[in-house]
């Protein structure tokens, strides 16, 4: 078992200010899953995109709008989603102050140029 302090965990920074950390991944010998935390700063958002994997998310703390082919949705700490394989999606923070979220993807998500969709903040739609 591997137990670690998010707090101790090396942020990665992307533009914007926009911050991640990989929480769980390969070098802590996960085949399959990888665990990441977001801080988005107020007014930043992923870019408005689709990939052929799915992953979760768990908003930890602050508020934002998820955008996709349906109705915008707000969703705020506590809420959890999920965005499945090709589906279109977007998560702009729409709160005062930070967005803080889980994210987790399969292992080829996080190694791809798509698994860095909530690291390059876009203007929002």
């Amino acid at each position: 078992m591997i137990i670690r302090k998010v707090s101790e965990v090396p942020t990665i920074s992307y533009g914007k200010g926009a911050q991640k950390k990989v929480v769980i991944g390969p070098n802590e010998g996960a085949p399959t899953f990888v665990m990441r935390v977001f801080d988005v700063p107020p007014g930043g958002a992923s870019n408005d995109h689709s990939h052929d994997f799915e992953h979760e998310v768990l908003i930890l703390h602050g508020e934002a709008t998820c955008k996709g082919d349906g109705p915008d949705q707000k969703v705020e700490a506590g809420t959890a989603y999920f965005i499945p394989a090709n589906e279109r999606h977007q998560i702009v923070n729409t709160g005062k102050g930070n967005l803080r979220f889980v994210c987790l993807v399969p292992l080829r998500g996080e190694d791809s140029d798509q698994g860095a969709c909530f690291c390059k903040l876009a203007a929002p739609n």
